[in-house]
């Protein structure tokens, strides 16, 4: 088992079950950041619906057969919470329709809205021009990371806009200060990866008058299953892989950004976060939370001013 799924939070703004009786939706929880967020809930107490295609006995499209909804769902029990897996196809509004009609039938609430469906990796292909990329690949892309939070959104806020204090997160690879004046090789990929901190910021329009918040979060140069397994390395040897990637160097593991949503779901003052664009580095700053090695990396500032920016400066400078 990877060593994050085990780590207690470091953090001053999480303490004990700070959201026991809130009801969370997860969206794409099957693994990377994802599953983390959902564990991290479940750690501070949260009941979480983790969602997902792959299952133990079906593989999506995805293609990674060992890790399933069911795992995370228990993962998020043996945290502390109450994990339920339901497997979900958030381009089928059918479906996610039913979730919300079964989360509203079994707990008549819906505290946390987590929007981090993705699953495109495998249709990426940087630098290549727009007329060169195969469009079934391109516009996939643009469903699977936008339509699939539209249509959540779409089911899942009424039910969430009945009690004020909701949050909406939508999760997005990069920060609107890194992604705005960046074009991120692939123009499919970069719509869609900039879509979301558009929608956290028109979600926070929509959702004051009810007293809910949304806000776009991102990892940094996130330690995923899938990028492990890219590097050849686990977890446990993960800066191995630096020979290869030196600026591997700044990776988070995935509870990073799970203690950053934990951080935010149990702000009583969450709100003046709306419509804002957020980092784990940024907030690990802010809630005094860390990743499981002890150290705060903050990867886009890292990249901003050293990678892009030119600064001498080595990536322990910024863990």
């Amino acid at each position: 088992m990877d060593t994050w799924k085990d780590t207690h939070v470091s953090t001053a703004a999480v303490s004990g079950k700070s959201l026991e009786g809130k009801v969370a939706l997860v969206a794409g929880a099957t693994r990377g950041a994802g599953r983390a967020m959902a564990v991290e809930l479940g750690r501070a107490g949260a009941t979480v619906y983790a969602t997902g295609r792959t299952t133990r006995g079906h593989v999506s499209e995805v293609g990674r057969p060992t890790e399933t909804i069911e795992e995370t769902a228990e993962l998020v029990t043996a945290a502390g919470g109450t994990g339920i897996a339901a497997v979900v196809d958030h381009l089928e509004p059918k479906e996610v329709r039913a979730l919300v009609e079964r989360i509203d039938r079994e707990h008549g609430r819906l505290d946390v809205l987590v929007n981090d469906v993705w699953g495109g990796d495998h249709l990426l292909d940087f630098d290549t021009k727009v007329w060169e990329v195969e469009l079934d690949k391109g516009l996939r892309m643009l469903r699977l990371g936008v339509e699939t939070h539209l249509v959540t959104s779409h089911f899942a806020l009424p039910l969430l806009i009945r009690r004020p204090g909701g949050l909406v997160v939508e999760v997005t690879d990069g920060t609107a200060e890194y992604n705005g004046p960046r074009y991120r090789g692939n123009l499919f990929f970069d719509l869609t990866k900039n879509a979301p901190i558009r929608a956290a910021f028109g979600l926070a329009e929509e959702l004051k008058e009810y007293g809910c918040t949304a806000v776009c979060l991102s990892p940094g140069f996130l330690r995923s299953e899938e990028m492990l397994d890219t590097f050849g390395v686990r977890e446990e040897n993960w800066r191995d892989a630096l020979a290869r990637e030196p600026h591997f160097a700044i990776a988070e593991s995935p509870a990073y950004i799970g203690r950053a949503l934990a951080a935010l779901a149990c702000d009583p003052d969450v709100a003046r976060w709306n419509g804002q664009s957020l980092s784990s580095g940024q907030l690990a700053v802010e809630y005094g939370f860390t990743d499981t090695d002890g150290s705060r990396p903050d990867g886009w500032r890292y990249f901003i001013e050293v990678v892009h920016g030119g600064k001498e400066a080595t990536a322990e400078d910024y863990r």
